[in-house]
């Protein structure tokens, strides 16, 4: 039997974007609680003048399908574009350990593709990402802030994998730092 067939798919992923305005989320987390499931994880935000989301939804087969079934109507109501796709639950993994990384410089163009590049070549899958521009405090100076979570296999040295994250970021003016997640 194949991975896939062994899961049991009893979980949901919805994406949603659309122009913002109040009431989005009220009318997204009422349609989830009235079909009878339950939020896991959720990311939000206000991107420009767009709204986007993205909800994790657990549920049995006959909730996650009454909510499947309204995604439509949810479109037209709210004026999003809402994607659902089925999954399950993730099997922990005890070889690898959570480690945030946290990395903050002048904006330019390819920090971003420049560090999942270098979590990449090394085989560490990045879980989480947050990103954002802002102004630095006196002088108005363009900036960038990323904020990764990533997993490490627990055979990685972290004192050599430091060292390598720590001149590769010296190479791009990045300053950043890499430790466990507590």
């Amino acid at each position: 039997m194949s991975d896939t067939a062994d899961k049991k798919y009893d979980q949901l992923v919805l994406s949603a974007l659309g122009t913002d305005r109040p009431g989005i989320i009220n009318e997204l987390s009422r349609a989830v609680l009235e079909c009878g499931c339950n939020i896991l994880d959720s990311r939000m935000a206000v991107l420009g003048g767009d709204f986007a989301l993205l909800m994790q939804v657990d549920g049995n087969w006959n909730t996650l399908a009454k909510l499947e079934d309204q995604v439509d109507g949810l479109e037209k109501r709210l004026g999003l574009t809402i994607t659902s796709r089925r999954t399950h639950s993730p099997v922990p993994s005890k070889d690898l350990m959570p480690y945030a990384v946290e990395v903050v410089a002048l904006d330019q163009p390819g920090i971003v593709h420049n560090l999942a590049r270098f979590f990449s070549q090394r085989d560490i899958n990045i879980q989480e990402m947050i990103t954002s521009s802002y102004a630095a405090a006196h002088s108005g100076t363009p900036m960038y802030s990323v904020q990764l979570r990533v997993d490490i296999r627990s055979g990685v040295r972290i004192s050599d994998l430091r060292e390598d994250f720590a001149e590769f970021c010296d190479n791009l003016n990045l300053d950043a730092v890499i430790e466990p997640v507590k």
